[in-house]
């Protein structure tokens, strides 16, 4: 049995405002290879993304952006 180590990820998330666009940042992260969970509080916009392999910035964005939302600068 093999065990990989977990990464974590946190990033900041402009304009969501409800529980809806928590769900949709939620499922377009989800979906990307080797993402285990995510954990988003909208009133913060902190998203935290747990993982099996260390995820690029570039493809954090483009799953936020799908999503219909952008990441802080």
């Amino acid at each position: 049995m093999t065990v990989q180590a977990e990464h974590r990820t946190t990033v900041t998330v402009t304009g969501m405002s409800c529980q809806h666009c928590a769900r949709s940042v939620t499922e377009e992260l989800g979906a990307m290879s080797g993402v285990r969970e995510v954990d988003v509080t909208v009133s913060s916009g902190s998203v935290t993304i747990f993982s099996d392999r260390e995820l690029s910035g570039t493809e954090i964005a483009g799953a936020v952006e799908a999503a219909g939302y952008s990441l802080a600068d």
